[in-house]
């Protein structure tokens, strides 16, 4: 903030130089939960965290860039999505509240056809938000079951408001606010894929936020699990069955990263003159841009960013040890870059008393003797002298 700036002149200025980036006729692309759990997900991306707080269009960013990714949920699984979900709310929701008590509790178990489903329709996300905080605080005065569909839900991010859609918030006899999240991914004797799982709690706990934004206005605020409900068909039928997920640590890498989107305008300061997004522009002028901002590439963007083919492309051309995945960008420690790894396996340089090192070292002396089939170290030994 300059000398003499008012925080509101502060942030307009700010607005003002993040609507250039984008384009200053284009619409900004609101956030979603999907959005910001990819976020949470890649905390440490630079360019992600600039590029959605501007509300950049990353699809046709991509495809601006030569590099679109196809990122996204088939036609065939949305439409498999939707007829999952349309049965486990069938009937007023009962086996989804049934799940729901079987799972968490929350009062007496649940009679079929007693539970409210109330009307969620307005105007409006605006309206629509309005009605359903009217809506959570009828059902908790009320005391018994209460299944909102699809609530619409509004999070501050960035100073604007993001407007999110959970699948399901469910309202206990006890008060207790439940997000439900239904996936038609199977849950194959009691267990799921794990990255799919993962994926899933990282969304609710967007909305496991929203909703605690909500329950803090009422006195006294009702209580919000940070356990949610995932229903998902069982083995390999239709049958939906539901496992409790707690998402404490997602919520808090989500508060964590939402702190830090207040902030790219900070990124955005950093950026020469003349930088822009705008997806309209010539493919080299939008190289040069988004290069001029540090991204964090690792294999995991390819399921959750749009721009994950272009920055795989850039990551693999230097080198980058992240291409190969976190977890062996963290055993290689100082060793950054692919050359480096090559040169300290092979003993042309690194430092021997460092455990990456040393590891490295040792695994191309067992490969070698892999390869010449155990010559390295026996000088011929078994199969040399082996009369087979």
């Amino acid at each position: 903030m300059r000398d003499g700036d008012s925080p509101a002149r502060a942030k307009s200025r700010a607005w003002a130089r993040l609507t250039e980036l984008r384009g200053a006729d284009l619409p900004a692309r609101p956030l979603d939960a999907r959005a910001l759990a990819a976020l949470a997900a890649n905390p440490g991306c630079r360019r992600r965290a600039l590029l959605d707080g501007a509300g950049v269009d990353k699809t046709a960013l991509a495809q601006s860039l030569g590099a679109a990714s196809g990122f996204g949920q088939s036609q065939f699984a949305f439409v498999r999505g939707n007829a999952f979900e349309a049965r486990v709310k069938a009937d007023g929701g009962a086996e989804l509240l049934r799940l729901t008590h079987a799972g968490l509790g929350g009062g007496p178990e649940p009679v079929a056809g007693e539970a409210a489903v109330p009307d969620l329709s307005a105007a409006g996300p605006e309206g629509r938000a309005a009605r359903t905080a009217l809506a959570l605080r009828e059902a908790t005065a009320s005391g018994g079951w209460t299944l909102l569909d699809h609530p619409m839900l509004a999070l501050e991010v960035a100073g604007t408001p993001a407007f999110l859609e959970p699948d399901a918030v469910v309202v206990q006899p006890d008060g207790t606010w439940t997000v439900v999240e239904i996936k038609s991914f199977p849950m194959i004797d009691g267990s799921a894929d794990a990255a799919k799982v993962g994926a899933a709690a990282r969304q609710a706990a967007v909305y496991v936020l929203a909703l605690e934004g909500v329950a803090a206005r009422l006195d006294p605020a009702p209580n919000v699990r940070h356990q949610v409900l995932l229903v998902c068909p069982k083995d390999f039928s239709n049958l939906p069955t539901a496992s409790a997920i707690d998402v404490r640590k997602q919520l808090s890498v989500t508060r964590r990263q939402l702190e830090r989107l207040t902030r790219v305008e900070d990124i955005a300061a950093e950026l020469p003159e003349g930088i822009t997004f705008d997806v309209r522009r010539p493919a080299d002028e939008l190289t040069a841009a988004v290069e001029s901002v540090p991204a964090t590439y690792a294999p995991e963007c390819l399921a959750a960013c749009e721009l994950a083919f272009h920055c795989r492309e850039r990551a693999r051309e230097r080198g980058d040890v992240t291409s190969l995945g976190r977890s062996i960008r963290g055993d290689l420690g100082g060793l950054t870059q692919v050359e480096d790894v090559l040169a300290a396996a092979s003993g042309a340089a690194g430092d021997p008393a460092d455990p990456a090192v040393a590891a490295l070292r040792r695994a191309a002396v067992l490969r070698r003797e892999a390869v010449s089939g155990g010559d390295a170290v026996s000088g011929g030994g078994a199969l040399g002298g082996s009369s087979c």
